[in-house]
């Protein structure tokens, strides 16, 4: 503790190191609880460089000694937990401006601050998750977050023109595209930098084949380290950017980010359309995305039923001032339901456009498309309309979660993904694997990616029950990789997902993660035992039992 004591001493931010705060800063939004020794509030920085180096200069004599980058701490992985030093930066961190279609922006600032700030200029940056509300810039870059509109327009990573980093040596850089002549420039510099651009490039070209073989074929992964996107051999590009996007703050910590920002949509329409079962799945995915639709999401069954059994709590969450109207604007599925039964799966296809006939016109094609298939579609042209289906893809687990009190959430196999024309084979067994251990779940998700969304409520106090989290995971991941999917497609790894990486790519790309970690952090400074070094024991230690 007196070496914490110190860093006070030699940065101007605050350091906190009383119960209260340490215990607010044990938790994130995922299963795990582990206490920090300090929460540090860095003002600028030069408070970051002076902390890598004193943690650097300290790491021999204090092994555990290290440095874990918070944001807004709604990470569903237990990316941001740490038994050692918290860096959070909400409180200074958050300065943000906009000009000629980017957005510079430090990891605190929130995304709907800045989201405010560059719709006043008619732009946006369409990687937001479904946390748009609660969560920060940090975090969407080092998760390479994704959401509705990532179907389109691509992950975080896509948006990233530059990236500020304060690395092991404690000082800071720029990391953006380089053309081949600017990288060779780089690994000419004969300091920490030029050896940093050498080895990540020997690297990656020496096992350059190997590693576009292990590229699995997906839209979207944030599962291990982004290798595949930083050299690009064909159009002689390197980009230490890509790497950093979705790395949960292992190889250094980020000071600033510049996003491309997109013209945003003033109008949007959804198709809505029921399936009564999952074999006309892929083609039904198929026909759409061709069509562009700027998302495609779906929800299930489940989902649907609780929505019915809590009407009037459903409404309430809709804001809906008369429970009785918002009963009668949903009588055309109460009578779908009761004539044709509860569709399995309910799918979501969102287009936008300039103008309401342009939407108008996007939906009567795509309706049009879909009338060979044993399906029921619906219109909704207009915000009112679609509200209700958006409710029910938002706002049924927290339905389900506030009226259930004995158990909690249990994020665990909340992210995977597998390719849509796997849905049909895949879903069946994944609802039989989650009913045979008798949890209580619901799926929602992006279904134009494959990406599904599961977060059982369980019992923790429970051993018996807290036991199940382990065993259901195995068993859904190996049936991932049987449909060579991934096990996150934007949630990230943290120290959920970590222990399981080895499985997903083997031990040569598992090296090669080792590797970049060593890189960048050989004494082990950054956010350690996320990513490389994860063990399953920790992770079974520190799952917190209370709500």
């Amino acid at each position: 503790m007196a070496l914490l004591e110190e860093l006070k001493n030699i940065i101007s931010g605050e350091v906190a190191t009383d119960q209260e705060t340490l215990k607010y800063y044990s938790r994130d939004a995922s299963l795990f609880e582990v206490q920090p020794q300090a929460v540090v509030f860095p003002k600028n920085s030069e408070d970051i460089k002076k902390l890598v180096k004193f943690v650097a200069e300290n790491k021999s004599q204090q092994p555990e000694l290290s440095l874990t980058a918070r944001s807004a701490g709604t990470d569903m992985t237990g990316g941001p937990l740490t038994e050692s030093i918290v860096l959070d930066f909400k409180k200074h961190f958050n300065r943000i401006s906009v000009a000629d279609q980017k957005a510079v922006a430090q990891p605190g600032v929130f995304y709907r601050d800045f989201e405010k700030e560059t719709l006043k200029h008619g732009w946006l940056l369409p990687s937001f998750p479904a946390s748009r509300e609660i969560c920060a810039i940090g975090g969407m870059v080092n998760n390479n977050s994704g959401g509705e509109m990532t179907l389109k327009y691509g992950k975080t990573e896509d948006f990233i023109e530059s990236l500020k980093m304060v690395l092991n040596d404690g000082e800071e850089y720029e990391l953006k595209k380089l053309n081949r002549q600017d990288l060779d420039a780089k690994m000419a510099q004969k300091n920490y930098e030029g050896e940093i651009y050498r080895k990540v490039f020997t690297l990656l070209d020496k096992n350059y084949d190997l590693i576009q073989k292990s590229k699995i074929d997906v839209n979207k992964n944030s599962s291990g380290y982004n290798i595949w996107k930083v050299w690009d051999k064909e159009k002689q590009e390197f980009n230490l950017a890509r790497l950093i996007a979705g790395a949960q703050g292992t190889l250094g910590i980020m000071t600033e980010a510049t996003f491309r920002l997109i013209q945003a949509k003033k109008h949007s329409g959804l198709l809505v359309i029921f399936l009564k079962d999952l074999k006309s799945l892929p083609d039904i995915v198929h026909t759409i995305l061709p069509l562009q639709p700027v998302s495609f999401e779906s929800f299930d069954d489940h989902t649907f039923k609780l929505a019915v059994k809590f009407f009037w709590g459903f409404a309430k969450s809709m804001g809906a001032k008369n429970a009785l109207s918002l009963a009668f604007q949903f009588l055309p599925e109460f009578i779908m339901t009761l004539t044709g039964g509860i569709p399995k799966l309910i799918l979501l296809a969102e287009f936008e456009g300039d103008n309401q006939e342009e939407i108008s016109g996007q939906l009567a094609n795509a309706q049009k498309r879909l009338t060979n298939f044993p399906i029921q579609t619906r219109i909704t042209n207009t915000e009112a309309k679609a509200k209700k289906y958006w409710a029910i893809r938002h706002e049924s687990f927290n339905l389900l979660r506030k009226r259930v009190k004995d158990k909690r959430t249990a994020p665990f196999i909340d992210d995977l993904i597998v390719k849509p024309e796997y849905l049909p084979e895949f879903l069946p067994k994944l609802y039989a694997i989650l009913d045979r251990y008798e949890l209580l779940y619901t799926i929602a998700g992006h279904v134009g990616d494959g990406n599904f969304h599961i977060i059982p409520l369980m019992k923790l106090a429970d051993e018996s029950e807290k036991q199940k989290i382990f065993q259901v995971m195995e068993e859904v991941n190996k049936l991932i990789v049987e449909y060579h999917g991934s096990f996150s497609a934007e949630h990230n790894d943290g120290l959920i997902r970590s222990p399981y990486l080895k499985m997903l790519y083997g031990e040569k790309i598992y090296a090669i993660f080792e590797e970049i970690k060593k890189i960048f952090d050989p004494q082990n400074i950054f956010n350690p035992g996320k990513k490389v070094g994860a063990k399953l024991e920790y992770a079974k230690e520190h799952i917190k039992v209370g709500a």
